[in-house]
């Protein structure tokens, strides 16, 4: 273990906000631009920590951004009456088609890992991703490994390239943090003034 611990992660962490391009960034807030302007409905998730920040994201889309946002981790009971009945590995794309998703809707993923079919681990996602192909609903994905299936199969994907293992989590979920506020902060997306 490092002595400078904190400077290692300061460090990592800085280079990987620098690897994400300009490019990628205005990517992600045209496709959100369009979604507005389509009156289109933004659905975000992700589990663990993912999950807090996807419920976060909801607000800041919804009060800065004016687009109709959802978290389905947000409903607890539902969360909970869904793992019961159909399984965890289901709980967002039976949540997705309830909602009747459409194709003028997006997904926006956090995840660390992206799911993976082989280790089995983030089905859930995967489910989710697939049903909005299915539909024909483009989603992004902010993610920590390049070797998942959202970074695979996700129309933008935005990689947090993460060269220390030991910091892939905490950077991937504070990265998927300073992102969305990034995004929602952009004047070309930001409807409403802040208080603060």
């Amino acid at each position: 273990m490092s002595k400078n611990f904190f400077s290692d992660y300061k460090s990592e962490f800085i280079q990987t906000l620098n690897l994400i391009s300009n490019t990628e960034f205005n990517n992600c807030v045209q496709l959100l631009r369009n979604l507005r302007n389509k009156k289109g409905r933004l659905f975000i998730i992700g589990v663990g920590g993912s999950s807090a920040n996807a419920s976060h994201a909801v607000n800041d889309f919804r009060k800065i951004c004016n687009i109709e946002a959802y978290c389905p981790s947000d409903n607890v009971a539902e969360l909970t009456a869904r793992t019961n009945d159909d399984g965890f590995d289901f709980i967002f794309n039976n949540w997705l088609k309830t909602s009747n998703l459409k194709i003028n809707d997006l997904l926006l993923i956090f995840s660390v890992g992206g799911g993976n079919l082989k280790k089995k681990v983030s089905i859930n996602i995967i489910n989710a991703i697939k049903f909005a192909k299915k539909k024909k609903v483009k989603s992004i994905a902010f993610i920590g490994k390049r070797d998942g299936y959202a970074f695979k199969n996700a129309t933008l994907p935005i990689l947090f390239k993460i060269k220390n293992k030991n910091f892939v989590t905490p950077i991937s979920e504070a990265m998927q943090a300073a992102l969305w506020h990034a995004v929602v902060t952009d004047p070309k997306l930001k409807f409403n003034k802040t208080k603060w």
